[in-house]
């Protein structure tokens, strides 16, 4: 799975990205499936029900959001398998956590049958919402302790004391409430975040989410509460980031692209210097790369990149 590299700025790399949800959206709509709004999702302290299809696996986010459109409670191939034993080789559960305005399938279509096919046992919640596909919309702290109450099902499912995350976004930064503030420091090994907004973003970052993202305005005039919160300067991230910005005890790596035009400045991503602390620019490893903020889940180096963080003894370098 290579990631195109067409010669494209950023902008229009972006907005066509957009134009292809859009297009796959209106698509659906024309063949008749049925959009009206979702009934709220099981509960993610639940078995994987029926009324939760596993999607396939999809090469890019326009093609997994139009069929999040039609399956919004749908669980990304290769995760979700509660009966799933973590083997010697990869000891600890990956917890995937989407980020706003996405949903557990959207996200990680790409990157879940991926881990799987390596050996991993793979989980991926909703969070931030009752109904799909707009999720990661609420209360960020409520978010973290849904993520809190979905990695002790893991644990307890699993038999592993601790669990790796590896997030999107907000899904990126909210697992930090979760560490400093329930419990979740003496659970997590490791913290993985792609373009995550650490710092914050501004409200033209914001918009630009919205734009890309059919619907997304709509959520955003609506009220979007862990939108304002991602905002830089928010009372929510003053508190996250008040004092040391980690945990001695868990180890962090930052993924970004000089692309993002989501998460603005894109340096917002990055996390205090530390011992534990990882953060990597995209382009530093591979100069031509032009990903952006939404296709970096989809992205073949970013995604080496997250198998290096998850197992750094069996690191590879990415193919440019």
């Amino acid at each position: 799975m290579r990631t195109r590299r067409l010669r494209r700025t950023p902008r229009r790399r972006l907005l066509t990205t957009s134009l292809a949800a859009l297009t796959a959206a209106a698509c659906i709509g024309a063949v008749g499936v049925d959009r009206s709004p979702a009934a709220p999702e099981a509960s993610d302290t639940a078995p994987v029900a029926a009324s939760d299809p596993v999607g396939p696996p999809e090469d890019d986010f326009a093609s997994a959001f139009a069929y999040s459109l039609a399956h919004p409670t749908a669980v990304p191939s290769g995760a979700n398998d509660f009966a799933c034993r973590p083997s010697a080789a990869h000891p600890r559960p990956v917890v995937l956590v989407h980020g706003t305005m996405e949903n557990r399938y959207d996200n990680w279509a790409a990157l879940s049958p991926r881990l799987k096919e390596a050996g991993y046992c793979v989980f991926a919640l909703n969070h931030g919402g009752s109904s799909g596909p707009l999720l990661g919309t609420e209360d960020m702290a409520a978010s973290a302790r849904q993520l809190a109450d979905f990695v002790d099902r893991v644990r307890a499912a699993t038999g592993a004391a601790k669990v790796d995350l590896v997030g999107h976004s907000q899904g990126g930064m909210m697992p930090r409430h979760y560490i400093k503030y329930l419990g979740g420091a003496a659970k997590v090994d490791k913290l993985v975040a792609l373009t995550p907004s650490n710092h914050g973003t501004t409200f033209s970052g914001l918009g630009l989410l919205a734009l890309v993202i059919p619907g997304g305005n709509a959520v955003l005039g609506a009220g979007c509460k862990a939108c304002s919160q991602q905002l830089i300067g928010s009372d929510f991230l003053k508190d996250l980031n008040s004092g040391s910005e980690t945990d001695p005890g868990v180890t962090y790596t930052v993924i970004t692209t000089r692309y993002d035009e989501v998460v603005t400045p894109y340096t917002s991503a990055y996390l205090d210097a530390a011992p534990n602390v990882s953060n990597v620019k995209l382009q530093d490893v591979c100069p031509a790369e032009l990903i952006d903020h939404i296709g970096i889940s989809y992205n073949d180096v970013a995604t080496r990149l997250v198998f290096n963080a998850l197992d750094p003894a069996h690191a590879q370098r990415p193919t440019c």
